[in-house]
């Protein structure tokens, strides 16, 4: 079965992720942030498979979490509210993600994925 991937076309850091998956030949499945925002259930279950803080998983680069003022809200808001907040706008996600089976890699770090995808072709 193919993993999933969760990119934004334009970003280049998607790109250069798409790139690196098709030349390992892993197939993925892929999936328009913009177009298929995660759900609220989609990023909890994320979340806790990842390991990572919640703030992991925001696009701090982002000009919507600039406008929306979220530096300082990321950091004293509770877990439940900030998943409303990412579940909101596809835009506020960090991107790339991979989610395969209880794996999720959240932005394109090649050493990790190289660990994680293809070193153990840990895909299914």
């Amino acid at each position: 079965m193919a993993v999933l991937f969760i990119e934004y076309p334009k970003c280049t850091t998607c790109k250069k992720a798409k790139k690196f998956l098709q030349e390992n030949n892993i197939e993925f499945i892929d999936r328009n942030i913009s177009e298929e925002n995660p759900t609220r259930e989609e990023l909890k279950d994320w979340l806790n498979k990842s390991g990572l803080k919640i703030n992991k998983f925001f696009n701090t680069s982002g000009v919507l979490y600039r406008e929306m003022q979220l530096k300082d809200k990321v950091k004293t808001l509770g877990e439940e509210e900030l998943l409303d907040i990412l579940s909101s706008n596809g835009m506020l996600v960090k991107r790339p993600i991979i989610v395969n089976g209880d794996t999720v890699l959240v932005g394109f770090k090649e050493e990790e994925w190289k660990e994680r995808l293809v070193k153990d072709k840990n895909y299914q």
